[in-house]
């Protein structure tokens, strides 16, 4: 067994381990809560979000590299801002984490399933499937953590590739008067604005790394320069490639369309089926097929690498076979059970987990880097911007709020 590594990696790797973890199941969840704000308003608003999540994590590292190797949130949130902040953040990681590998598991066996069907013509239960791929993973990560995260590695290259060859050939088939939505229901330009705000959370969601950076800071050490550089090119690597996607989806399917994949639950497979039905030959299909498992699946790998060393630090588990299998058994057993009752939660797991990320992952980061400048006056690495940086990262973070409430209790817009 192993769960940590010296720190010879090079930077791509960290940045592989980064964008890897993003973009995965947010990528589609994407299209489906960005349609109703369409292609150039959702750019916009997917481009704020990343500013403000990619700020929100150099300044989590930044009051991480304080600290002694393998800290995560629960020591760092507790020393620097108290016992109170650390059970409402401890309660917010958790929550964003296992929300997330639930929203995993569902979107593995939505995708996992519809892709044996459409090769085989077998149709074989979700929720099996689902349960298989968690139980593939835990014992991965069982095994070594190293593991997992170059599997991530390994699963990002291979899906680079198929999305080249996907998106690629839809970036040529792109229909301009799709993309603009010229043919809409006698919509303006100024019309689609509302919708961006509905969508925010999920934006953030999109964009949530940084459960990571503890991970990151095992494997490199106090290598600020490599830390730095994991989160910035891997998270704008990330952006660069949903902007693709929006453009590729946007361009393909159109706007009216969206309406019956969020009538279907939203879920992976049915915006594949619906890019399917846009007559794509065989190889096209296949890679698009390949893209979509390994999407999902190296976002799976990412989350439970993060909520593993976070339940591991937190409840003091050794790195002993006995002290990772009970790490196992809490990361995997919860989102499990509430993936057997509710079966089709990807979409609603996305946008929850956005709220309280919203928290964990904008707003405490800010206040412990501000706080930890104050404690540490000889501090390895500082953020850029003074105190504006963070200051604008909370506001970020209010507005993520505000506008989840809004959606919820259907005060806001609602495409579809």
């Amino acid at each position: 067994m192993e769960g940590t590594s010296n720190a010879k990696h090079s930077s791509f790797w960290g940045i592989m381990v980064i964008a890897g973890t993003v973009i995965g199941g947010g990528m589609f969840a994407l299209p489906v809560d960005l349609a109703g704000s369409w292609f150039f308003w959702g750019a916009f608003i997917l481009i704020i979000s990343w500013f403000s999540m990619l700020h929100s994590g150099l300044l989590l590292l930044e009051a991480n590299l304080n600290y002694p190797v393998g800290s995560s949130f629960n020591t760092i949130t507790k020393d620097l801002i108290g016992n109170k902040w650390n059970i409402i953040s401890g309660i917010t990681v958790a929550f964003v984490l296992y929300i997330l590998t639930y929203a995993y598991i569902s979107a593995n066996g939505a995708i996992i399933s519809e892709t044996i069907f459409m090769n085989s013509g077998y149709h074989v239960n979700n929720q099996a499937v689902g349960i298989c791929t968690a139980v593939f993973t835990a014992s991965v990560l069982w095994i070594s953590s190293l593991a997992a995260s170059r599997i991530t590695s390994l699963f990002l290259g291979i899906k680079i590739i198929a999305f080249i060859v996907v998106f690629g050939s839809f970036f040529f088939q792109v229909d301009y008067s799709i993309l603009k939505d010229v043919n809409g229901i006698s919509e303006n330009k100024d019309s689609y604005f509302p919708y961006i705000f509905m969508a925010i959370p999920v934006c953030l969601a999109s964009f949530g790394f940084h459960g990571n950076i503890p991970s990151l800071i095992i494997c490199y050490g106090k290598k600020k320069n490599k830390l730095v550089k994991s989160i910035v090119f891997g998270s704008l690597l990330a952006l660069i490639i949903y902007l693709f996607w929006l453009y590729c989806t946007m361009g393909n399917i159109h706007r009216s369309n969206f309406k019956d994949i969020i009538a279907s639950g939203g879920n992976v497979d049915s915006l594949v089926k619906s890019f399917i039905g846009t007559n794509q030959t065989g190889p096209i299909e296949f890679f698009l097929l390949v893209f979509s498992n390994l999407a999902v699946a190296s976002s799976f790998f990412g989350v439970t690498l993060g909520l593993f060393d976070y339940l591991a630090d937190l409840f003091k588990f050794d790195n002993s076979n006995l002290g990772r299998f009970k790490t196992i058994l809490l990361t995997f057993v919860p989102p499990g059970i509430l993936y057997l009752f509710f079966p089709n939660g990807f979409i609603y797991g996305i946008g929850g987990a956005g709220l309280c990320a919203t928290i964990w992952a904008v707003i405490v980061p800010s206040i412990l880097a501000l706080k930890s400048r104050e404690k540490f006056p000889d501090k390895a690495f500082t953020v850029w911007g003074g105190r504006i940086i963070p200051t604008i990262v909370i506001i970020f973070g209010i507005v993520v709020i505000v506008c989840w409430f809004g959606s919820t209790f259907n005060v806001l817009p609602r495409f579809g």
